[in-house]
């Protein structure tokens, strides 16, 4: 399973999403998704041992 983070025009972390049309969504609500980068292994495990991606995206 591959999850996703997405970033803004700073560089920061605004989402982390599990499918494209995750990120489709947040885009059309307005989130200024700059860049989308494939989540390392070690770093996708912090999501699926706390819960769904999209618990991180405080506006879904």
């Amino acid at each position: 399973m591959t999850f996703y983070s997405c970033f803004d025009s700073q560089g920061k972390v605004i989402a982390r999403c599990q499918t494209d049309q995750e990120i489709e969504v947040l885009k059309r609500m307005g989130r200024p998704i700059v860049e989308v980068r494939a989540m390392k292994k070690e770093e996708a495990i912090v999501c699926s041992l706390t819960g769904s991606p999209s618990d991180f995206n405080l506006d879904y």
